[in-house]
């Protein structure tokens, strides 16, 4: 998603008072990037939450792209004022920081804010720190540990484009790992993690999970075969 597709997606979406308010915001930003440290927080209530619509659906709320233009506005200034925005910034706001750092010239300490987005309890924020950037500037080991966050906060990775492009046989076999977990406590397996597993597929611990079908506890032979059955599924 580009500065100017969500424009072109908020511009559809926004009342006129709303329009109003973000050109005044996005003005007064580029006179002295210091006011997008009110702005910022004020996006909510002046343009609203709603999900900006699109074919395929984008994810991105008003709010998230009115405040993504606005860092957008602050040019350069950027790496300055990021920071603070985020560390004094609701879920919404960090969430929208995190969103659009590949919109930005480089800021200093991004994989700090991914890295503490990654951390939260917040399932929206866990999966905007997987966003564009992260998988375009993140390690393989920090990709990977995001991926198992999102897996445990039950975050859909089918929305999370790019991300097979940084499927590692480390990570494919951490997440094969992670089935059998589940299998042998009787419980289910999430469907798309069998894309990122398929794409280096650790035949020993894929072995073990196919025997786990003829195990003596019911529980554990239903969970294997619902989860084989949903990795067949993703194979066709």
């Amino acid at each position: 998603m580009t500065g100017d597709e969500l424009r072109q997606l908020l511009d559809r979406e926004l009342e006129p008072a709303g329009r109003a308010w973000l050109a005044g915001a996005e003005a007064a930003v580029r006179k002295d990037p210091r006011v997008v440290q009110t702005a910022f927080p004020a996006a909510g209530r002046s343009v609203g939450r709603r999900l900006l619509a699109g074919d395929p659906p984008t994810g991105w709320t008003a709010d998230d792209a009115a405040r993504a233009l606005l860092l957008i506005t602050l040019g350069d200034a950027a790496g300055e004022q990021v920071p603070d925005l985020f560390g004094y910034g609701d879920a919404d706001e960090q969430r929208a920081v995190v969103r659009s750092l590949h919109l930005l010239p480089p800021v200093p300490g991004a994989a700090e804010l991914v890295a503490a987005a990654s951390r939260s309890n917040d399932r929206r924020l866990v999966a905007a720190s997987l966003g564009p950037w992260a998988l375009a500037h993140l390690d393989d080991e920090a990709v990977a540990q995001s991926v198992l966050k999102c897996v445990f906060q039950e975050v859909p990775l089918t929305g999370l484009p790019g991300l097979a492009e940084r499927a590692t046989p480390r990570l494919s076999r951490m997440l094969a790992e992670l089935a059998h977990e589940r299998i042998a406590a009787g419980r289910p397996v999430p469907e798309d993690v069998w894309p990122l597993i398929e794409r280096f597929p650790p035949e020993d611990t894929l072995a073990r999970i196919e025997a786990e079908q003829e195990h003596p506890v019911p529980e554990r032979r239903a969970a294997a075969r619902a989860a084989l059955a949903s990795r067949r599924g993703q194979e066709t």
